[in-house]
């Protein structure tokens, strides 16, 4: 089943996302549950990360939470909030990208 795990940052906490990253990298290329796709939420002007989307398959709900929990984002204290959700695909344009 697919989950999408919907992530806002703590407000001023971009300085630690980025101190945080290499280790967030790192943990989803060696992570239990593959991600789909997976990249930054951006702020209105198109660049500020603020925050972390992620479609990724388990088979269930608490695999996706314990995957959430031991991001190193997660451990650092990035996310204010976080938002997990089952996920059910019905366009898939991934081979149309712009």
């Amino acid at each position: 089943m697919l989950f999408a795990v919907h992530c806002l940052d703590k407000p001023d906490h971009l300085a630690l996302r980025l101190a945080s990253y290499e280790a967030h990298k790192a943990y989803l290329a060696t992570a239990p549950l593959a991600a789909v796709v997976s990249g930054p939420l951006l702020a209105d002007d198109g660049r500020t990360m603020i925050g972390s989307l992620f479609i990724v398959e388990a088979a269930c709900r608490d695999d996706v939470v314990a995957f959430n929990a031991a991001d190193p984002f997660s451990q650092a204290g990035v996310w204010a909030q976080v938002q997990i959700h089952p996920f059910l695909m019905r366009v898939d344009n991934r081979s149309r990208r712009l």
